[in-house]
């Protein structure tokens, strides 16, 4: 089966991942608009990396490049999105784990802080983190949402990871 994986094209790769990714933002979009539960700071900024992650596979899927630096670029930027979701699926699931006495006070919503400050500074306060995102809304199996998106983003890995496989093993 290894041995598969390994001769899998840039293009499987990459629909691979866009697959998980749309997989992810269905549970994500099902969870808010038919369970109820409102997505805090950084649950839309680990959205935002589902989403950069599915626009480098849908890229690399339609571009489908033949030699080793377009697949590695793929792999690259793909790794990159989802490492950027696990540190933000794994500081939430930080601010999760703070005592109560300990968890930062709640801040403005983020439409209130996009129509105020710069977007550098939207980034800083969120990743601070707040009240709101310290709140376990949600057990299934006894793992809160973050850790199941962050157990997600780590299967996710596995597509710009199969990306890179593929540079590596590509001759030209």
């Amino acid at each position: 089966m290894s041995t598969h994986l390994t001769r899998l094209s840039v293009r499987q790769w990459s629909l691979a991942g866009l697959g998980f990714c749309v997989l992810m933002m269905a549970v994500a979009l099902g969870l808010e608009h038919l369970g109820g539960l409102e997505p805090c700071p950084l649950c839309i900024f680990q959205r935002v990396a589902v989403l950069s992650a599915a626009a480098v596979f849908a890229i690399a899927a339609i571009h489908n490049p033949a030699g080793r630096v377009g697949a590695g670029v793929y792999g690259a930027l793909g790794l990159a999105a989802v490492a950027g979701g696990i540190g933000v699926a794994w500081r939430h699931l930080w601010l999760q784990s703070l005592p109560p006495d300990q968890v930062p006070s709640c801040g403005p919503g983020l439409d209130y802080m996009m129509e105020l400050l710069p977007w550098r500074d939207v980034v800083a306060m969120v990743l601070s983190g707040s009240g709101e995102c310290a709140e376990i809304d949600f057990l299934l199996l006894g793992i809160s949402l973050p850790g199941w998106t962050l157990i997600g983003f780590l299967v996710l890995a596995l597509a710009p990871l199969g990306l890179l496989l593929s540079a590596f093993r590509e001759r030209g």
